[in-house]
């Protein structure tokens, strides 16, 4: 049995997508009435909270695998180790950690963070894999769209930087392979999309798939920062964003991995199939 928790998350909804035809799987939803509709949909869920420890023990029963996926930032690091201690207590044997891009090198906030999750997980006992997914072409669907629908442009702090933009459906088909087949134990794979884009790039190719112009225009930091507050985003999630958007233009996500075709045996989805399937998110 594998849980899924994050299952109403980006990754988390592709991956049961995938597994649902094919594998025993229990999905854990934070929202008790996520939770119930699932059920209701032929599920097997459970509502949990890793805060919570009393929802822990009952989303664990009879599990061997955990998939990890944590929620937001503040407080991320207590949660999952809170999934991880229950886990071991639990006899899980093995556990699937979404992670971050070149999180070993910890260049940048949020893959400091999930290197001391990490950390808590190689000295759990169980075995291990770590997905370090660059940044999701799903993110273009959220407040970005906005931008894109209404002003027909992008604005962010990434100057010319390239990205490796990874969709969250095969970061999805991967963790399926690595949570149903063995050999992927005590391996941290760095998950890229086909090739590096800069956000100049992308707004050329939403472009030429939508049919109208859309610039990408370059903002400093600060007037980043003060946008995503204005738009409702916690200070310490705007914080976080905006050194990770340093370390774009430093460089550091411009690479590209084969460890989605190595995995799946498919080649990574590009970003112009990407806005096609999506297209009317941006209209």
């Amino acid at each position: 049995m594998i849980l899924v928790t994050g299952a109403s998350g980006t990754v988390g909804t592709a991956l049961v997508e995938v597994l649902k035809n094919s594998h025993r799987f229990r999905a854990g939803y934070h929202s008790p009435g996520k939770a119930e509709k699932a059920r209701q949909n032929g599920l097997d869920a459970i509502a949990i909270d890793l805060m919570a420890p009393e929802t822990l023990a009952p989303a664990l029963a009879g599990v061997e695998t955990v998939f990890l996926l944590g929620a937001g930032i503040r407080g991320q690091v207590e949660q999952e180790i809170n999934l991880i201690d229950a886990a071991r207590a639990a006899g899980v044997r093995r556990l699937v950690k979404i992670s971050a891009w070149r999180a070993g090198a910890e260049q940048y906030a949020l893959a400091r963070m999930h290197r001391q999750i990490e950390d808590a997980v190689e000295k759990s006992g169980m075995a291990w894999t770590f997905l370090r997914p660059n940044g999701f072409m799903q993110n273009f669907t959220g407040r970005t769209a906005e931008t894109i629908k209404g002003q027909g442009a992008i604005y962010l702090p990434a100057a010319d930087a390239q990205i490796s933009l990874i969709d969250a459906r095969d970061i999805a088909r991967v963790a399926a392979k690595v949570l149903t087949e063995p050999g992927h134990e005590g391996n941290a794979y760095d998950l890229s999309g086909p090739r590096g884009l800069s956000y100049g790039d992308t707004a050329r190719i939403l472009s030429r798939q939508l049919g109208r112009d859309i610039k990408y225009i370059p903002v400093t930091d600060d007037a980043a920062r003060e946008g995503m507050i204005r738009a409702g985003m916690p200070d310490f999630y705007a914080d976080a964003l905006i050194d990770l958007f340093r370390a774009y233009r430093n460089g550091m996500a411009s690479g590209v991995t084969a460890s989605v075709k190595s995995i799946t045996g498919h080649e990574p989805i590009m970003f112009d199939q990407f806005v096609r399937d999506h297209a009317d998110a941006f209209r």
